[in-house]
């Protein structure tokens, strides 16, 4: 799957990873041959792994703070949802965080969950073949998978 091909298939969220956007994505990808969504589970973790960095995952919350009223950092999982909710927003949005942190910052809010996104591919396999995939991409998307984008992290 091309890159374009994998934008095109984003844009169907309409910016936001909900439940309902994902689900109508994973039908729509499920209509598709399986080597599509192969293509796509690829793009996705790609895109996800190319965010992998401290310079984002070190971002507090936007919307929360400690009692005592210091930044609330992102936990690991909370760092994937958000990249989640930056590859919905679309190519754009995608490409312009790595030029300007401060673009993917408002994506660490509470009121941005991109969760569902995880799910897409498994779904959509699942719809095309009625078997369950389990699966594993190129890159890996978990956080801190990234050592180039982690480069003070000790190993």
């Amino acid at each position: 799957m091309t890159w374009a091909d994998f934008w095109t298939l984003i844009d169907t969220l309409g910016g936001e990873a909900s439940e309902a956007s994902c689900r109508r994505l994973a039908e729509e990808l499920g209509r598709r041959p399986v080597a599509d969504i192969i293509g796509f589970a690829e793009r996705h973790a790609e895109a996800l792994y190319r965010l992998d960095q401290e310079k984002f995952g070190f971002l507090p919350v936007v919307d929360l703070t400690d009692r005592d009223g210091s930044p609330f950092p992102q936990s690991a999982d909370q760092f994937l949802y958000t990249r989640c909710a930056v590859v919905a927003a679309g190519r754009a949005v995608w490409e312009d965080v790595f030029f300007d942190v401060d673009k993917f910052a408002p994506f660490t809010s509470t009121r941005y969950d991109g969760e569902w996104l995880l799910y897409v591919p498994d779904q959509a396999y699942e719809l095309a073949t009625g078997q369950e995939w389990d699966r594993s991409t190129r890159y890996c998307f978990e956080t801190f998978s990234n050592k180039d984008g982690w480069p003070h992290l000790q190993r």
